[in-house]
């Protein structure tokens, strides 16, 4: 599954993409956008415990490609 977020410009080309998803009897939740990028308590304290760690020399920074290879795994 694949999530796709559209950054319409204006209202119309909202209703057009909904009504086109509509006839093509598309499965799809709109999302707002404060609820589309919510982290977890979780999620903050890991992001703020990696920065910690980077701040004091404890990690280093890693190239993007080595980071999404370590995704794909997971």
């Amino acid at each position: 599954m694949k999530t796709l977020i559209f950054n319409f410009h204006n209202e119309q080309e909202e209703k057009v993409l909904l009504a086109f998803l509509d006839s093509l009897h598309y499965d799809y939740r709109p999302v707002e956008e404060q609820e589309a990028f919510q982290f977890s308590q979780e999620e903050i304290k890991g992001l703020l415990q990696t920065k910690q760690d980077f701040l004091e020399g404890k990690t280093t920074a890693r190239p993007w490609e080595e980071i999404k290879q370590d995704l794909r795994r997971a």
